[in-house]
Formats: C-alpha cells, structure tokens, sequence
C-alpha cells in the first residue's frame, strides 16, 4: 500500500500541550482520528492567537481561511490522560496559502506527523485572495 510518508522537521516554532481526554479515545481505546483532527485545529486557533490573528481574520478584518488539505502518518498510540505537545512550523508560503506541519509528541517519542494545507479566503465575496500584509510579515518572521 502506497501511502504520503510525512518527514520530522529540523525545526518548529510553536508549542500546544494538550491533555488526552476520554472523548479523544476511539472504540480501540487509543487517540482517534476524528480527535486528531479537532486537536490540530485546537493547536491551529492557539498559533494563530499567538500571531495576533483568528480563523476569521488574518489582521485586515477581511480575510478568512479554509483548510484544503490534511496528511497524517501515525508512528505511535496516543491514550487517555497522555499529555501530548504539537510542535508547528509554518512555510511553503505562497501569496494565497501555506503549509502547516505538525509533529505531534508524546514524552519526547513522536505519536505522528501531519501537514494542513490553508488557503486564504474572503467569505464575503466567495473567493480565494491573497494572504494580507500583516499576517504574512508575523509567519515569515
């Protein structure tokens, strides 16, 4: 089976800690998928408060996001009450998107990495724009 094989980063800028609760634990009794996936985003929402910024607004009171893409390997088992820290680095920036990658660890092993594709959009006006100005000179510092 072919599969996206992710790479640890040399480097990663931020930092989430999350506890793993009993609602992140699927009927295998280990982290689910559907969990995961709300933590990223719960990672995603603490980054951008720390870069001044929201989901819903990148810094110009217009632009919004979408997430396009999601890759995740799994190299380990997450379960209820592990303390896990998402480590995230930003790039491939591009004048409408970028790439989030995660490297998701539990006591200093790596539970999994994942990448998120975001693209910047005006909900507004229905389309993809431009990253403004302001976001883009907090994420390429």
């Amino acid at each position: 089976m072919s599969k996206v094989k992710l790479k640890s980063l040399d480097k990663y800028e931020y930092e989430y800690k999350r506890i793993l609760l009993v609602k992140d634990i699927n009927y295998g009794g280990h982290l689910g998928n559907d969990a995961l996936v709300t933590i990223l985003h719960e990672a995603r929402i603490d980054l951008f408060n720390k870069l001044g910024a929201t989901e819903f607004d990148l810094g110009d009171n217009a632009t919004s996001i979408i997430m396009a893409d999601l890759i995740v390997n799994y190299t380990g088992e997450g379960f209820m009450l592990d303390e896990i820290k998402i480590m995230t680095h930003i790039d491939d920036i591009s004048s409408a998107s970028f790439r989030l990658f995660h490297k998701i660890i539990k006591q200093d092993k790596t539970l999994a990495l994942a990448e998120v594709g975001i693209i910047s959009y005006n909900y507004k006006d229905k389309q993809i724009v431009e990253i403004p100005e302001v976001f883009l000179n907090k994420i390429t510092r």
